[in-house]
């Protein structure tokens, strides 16, 4: 099956997902959907439980309740069929310490019945990361042993890419590499599933956002829809700020100085807002709109308080 052959399906589905490690409760009830053509950002405090669900999903686990499909297949009884659509990058990377660079990623395609000589993308891939694949990968730093699973990952055309803090050792312009190429694996229809703590990252790459919290999902949609659930950042230079006390909608409302204020605002009352900056004789005017940061903070904030 081809990415064109996907493109708008369904590629994973959990729902009301159960695990259970003894009298620990790793997963209860969660549920996360990755459609084809989505790079989806997986996001939660350590020990909400993604590992355990990208285990799942990778066959490496099974669960006690709920269902999990990969392709609609079940990821255990499934591994065979699901892992020949699949390519997966964890975040610490171990590499055959005897073999170079290029040995590894030769024989991390060769293990999914793939020739290396059929793949053109190989050398590009190896060019962009700026890889010597000729050096022994015991001598290669955490960065490098990255790049050498995610150019096998990348290099073979799959439908589904898992990626687990995939960047993890990147420099600035190796991970500005990686947007490029997670963002043109998503353009040709296949899936990308990320987690990740860097939401800087998160909010720029991905479309789609899950935040879970002890085993359960908390936000999950499209990102753009969840900001709309927040609240815009104001920051504005006033000759009068005392008319914006009242006005419905704003919160936080504070004094910067110098005529500066800042506050946030319901999306709803910015017309009304706007108006009284203009009313107050507003010199310099920024909206910001709210950020991935602030979501996956205020649902964590709220489970602390919990």
């Amino acid at each position: 099956m081809t990415h064109a052959d996907t493109a708008g399906s369904t590629v994973i589905d959990v729902q009301g997902l159960r695990k259970t490690f003894g009298k620990f409760t790793a997963l209860d009830g969660l549920d996360l959907r990755v459609e084809a053509g989505d790079v989806a950002g997986f996001l939660g405090p350590n020990g909400s439980g993604k590992s355990t669900t990208i285990r799942i999903l990778l066959g490496m686990l099974g669960h006690d309740g709920g269902t999990a499909t990969v392709f609609g297949m079940d990821p255990h009884r499934d591994a065979v069929a699901i892992h020949r659509r699949i390519a997966y990058v964890p975040g610490d990377v171990t590499l055959w310490p005897q073999l170079t660079g290029g040995e590894c990623i030769d024989l991390l395609l060769q293990l999914r019945g793939i020739d290396p000589a059929t793949l053109p993308a190989r050398a590009e891939l190896i060019d962009r990361y700026e890889l010597d694949p000729t050096k022994k990968s015991r001598s290669y730093s955490k960065g490098n042993r990255q790049k050498v699973a995610l150019i096998a990952a990348l290099a073979a055309d799959t439908d589904l890419l898992v990626l687990d803090e995939p960047t993890s050792g990147l420099d600035p312009l190796m991970v500005r590499e990686f947007a490029r190429n997670v963002t043109e694996r998503a353009q040709r229809g296949a899936a990308v599933l990320m987690s990740s703590h860097l939401l800087a990252e998160v909010d720029e790459l991905c479309n789609t956002v899950t935040i879970i919290r002890g085993g359960r999902t908390v936000q999950a949609g499209r990102l753009d829809d969840l900001r709309h659930l927040r609240r815009s950042r104001v920051t504005a230079a006033v000759a009068a700020g005392g008319g914006l006390t009242n006005l419905p909608g704003i919160y936080d409302l504070e004094p910067l100085g110098d005529g500066e204020v800042t506050f946030t605002v319901d999306d709803a009352a910015l017309p009304a807002v706007t108006a009284a900056l203009s009313g107050a004789g507003v010199t310099r005017l920024a909206i910001e709109p709210p950020s991935l940061e602030e979501l996956f903070l205020q649902n964590y904030s709220g489970a602390e308080r919990e």
